[in-house]
């Protein structure tokens, strides 16, 4: 979860007054609790606690047989080639292991993304020209059988 939506989670709790939120995406939990019987500090002090950990007891699509396409690096999604083009891959269609299922810039570098697996699209995750953080799931497989 980029940094910015945890920020705006520690202002909602710090204005409203709520004990705790959580979210949940994916395979992270992020819990964001108000300090108990804390005075009000000043703005420059912090008043929550955050805690980043994998989601228990949620279905993960890798438990349920999926196949993850992570992010090698911290970059921007792009699903097609150039803008205008086709993107790499839909939902539905089969891939093959080495075929490239998006692009993913970093630092003006273009770093085409491939599978490791053959298989089935079943979901895609990013959003195409939104940013993407080291190892987050770019879009889930259902590799062949075997594999």
């Amino acid at each position: 979860m980029p940094l910015e939506e945890v920020q705006r989670l520690v202002d909602l709790v710090r204005e409203s007054g709520v004990g705790e939120i959580r979210v949940r995406r994916g395979e992270t939990e992020i819990t964001v609790k108000a300090l108990p019987d804390a005075p009000a500090p000043p703005i420059a002090q912090p008043i929550t606690e955050i805690a980043v950990q994998p989601a228990e007891g949620l279905a993960s699509p890798e438990r349920d047989g999926l196949h993850a396409v992570r992010s090698p690096v911290v970059g921007t999604f792009y699903r097609a080639p150039a803008p205008g083009e086709d993107p790499y891959v839909e939902v539905g269609d089969r891939v093959r292991a080495g075929q490239t299922v998006c692009i993913v810039e970093a630092m003006k570098l273009m770093n085409e993304i491939v599978t490791d697996v053959s298989g089935e699209v079943v979901e895609i995750l990013a959003e195409n020209a939104g940013g993407v953080e080291y190892d987050q799931p770019l879009l889930y497989l259902r590799p062949d059988a075997g594999q």
